[in-house]
């Protein structure tokens, strides 16, 4: 059975700091594409980070750069998401999304089902 179990989330003033984790069972998590989403109120969900399956490559949206930081433990079947300086508008609920890409253009994904993360003063 597939799942991906994202932790973390909370309450933060702004300014602080947050690390998110996301635990994947029941795929070879090593192969997958691991990324960050968030959706807050009345919004469409966005992406807000990507680490490849070796994670030698990470992108970001350009409204987190150089505040957070994406990781992974292969060992540990874990993607991160380091989260400093946060801001208000950060926040959302944060889904970690797992992908691959498949013969003929297609994908396979696997969601998690999202962790709430609420900056306020």
């Amino acid at each position: 059975q597939v799942q991906l179990v994202e932790s973390g989330g909370g309450l933060v003033q702004p300014g602080g700091s947050l690390r998110l984790s996301c635990a994947a069972s029941g795929f070879t998590f090593s192969i997958y594409d691991m990324s960050w989403y968030r959706q807050a109120p009345g919004k469409e969900r966005e992406l807000v980070a990507t680490a490849t399956s070796a994670g030698s490559n990470t992108n970001y949206a350009d409204s987190v750069k150089g505040r957070f930081t994406i990781s992974r433990d292969n060992a540990k079947n874990t993607v991160y998401l380091q989260m400093n300086n946060l801001k208000v508008e950060d926040t959302a609920v944060y889904y970690c999304k797992a992908t691959r890409a498949l013969p003929g253009f297609t994908q396979r994904t696997y969601w998690g089902q999202g962790t709430q993360v609420t900056v306020s003063s």
